[in-house]
């Protein structure tokens, strides 16, 4: 980095997680199959999805979607190291955070999934990092719910990371961070990303579909395409923050 930038702020590579650094499907979906599987829905939270899904109809399609946890209340929260195992990353992307972190740049991930597996991902990926000699571990800035007693209540604490909400968050950590978000990049694969690759200096698309290719051909995004998958482990007690383990010690 040097010398203007840093008298200009530190630099950013913010990551959507979903079909950015992570194949489809999205890590909530694949933690709702786990826990569907496991029998660890109550029928209740079916029909509490479903009624808070009608009263935010009003509010739109992306809100009754990205906005509606009710299916997860009452659910403990570390059913999640419970219940997640290995987490599949694009090596590819795995390579591109590697490139930013020895530029010095500050790695960011931003995604609309829960906060304790964006938690979960982040720390995988700060381990495979290690691996390839760099020792960081990247900011997690995802969708939060209320808890009570190691319980998530199915309501969302502040709002949902999608659409404009993460271009809110990135310029609201540029803030806190002193970052330069002029000089910084960010990545994502849905239109729905398309704030928060606007919110910076330098956008990138990855693997995009017929909308967001268009937006990038229009604004001269550089356009990446990312297949390689990578098994990283994710369920070692070394992973876990240690709030997790005195739940667990707890229990």
């Amino acid at each position: 980095m040097t010398a203007e930038s840093k008298a200009a702020g530190k630099v950013a590579a913010f990551f959507d997680l979903d079909g950015t650094l992570i194949p489809q499907p999205s890590l909530e979906r694949r933690f709702f199959a786990q826990l569907r599987y496991a029998h660890r829905l109550p029928l209740a939270n079916y029909l509490r999805w479903v009624a808070q899904a009608v009263r935010l109809l009003p509010k739109g399609l992306l809100a009754a979607r990205y906005g509606n946890k009710r299916y997860l209340t009452g659910v403990p929260r570390d059913l999640v190291f419970r219940h997640m195992g290995s987490i599949a990353f694009f090596e590819e992307g795995i390579a591109r955070v590697a490139w930013h972190a020895r530029q010095g740049h500050e790695i960011v991930i931003v995604s609309g999934t829960l906060d304790l597996l964006a938690e979960l991902a982040a720390t995988a990926l700060g381990c495979e990092l290690e691996v390839r000699g760099i020792s960081i571990r990247p900011h997690v800035c995802a969708t939060c719910l209320q808890q009570n007693r190691g319980r998530w209540t199915g309501h969302i604490k502040g709002e949902a990371l999608h659409g404009a909400a993460k271009a809110r968050s990135v310029k609201a950590i540029a803030g806190q961070e002193r970052i330069d978000l002029r000089q910084s990049h960010a990545y994502g694969n849905s239109l729905l990303d398309r704030h928060m690759l606007i919110a910076v200096g330098h956008g990138h698309v990855v693997n995009p579909g017929k909308d967001l290719a268009a937006v990038a051909n229009e604004r001269d995004w550089p356009v990446w395409h990312w297949h390689l998958e990578k098994q990283v482990a994710s369920k070692q007690n070394s992973y876990l923050p240690k709030e997790i383990h005195r739940i667990e010690g707890s229990a």
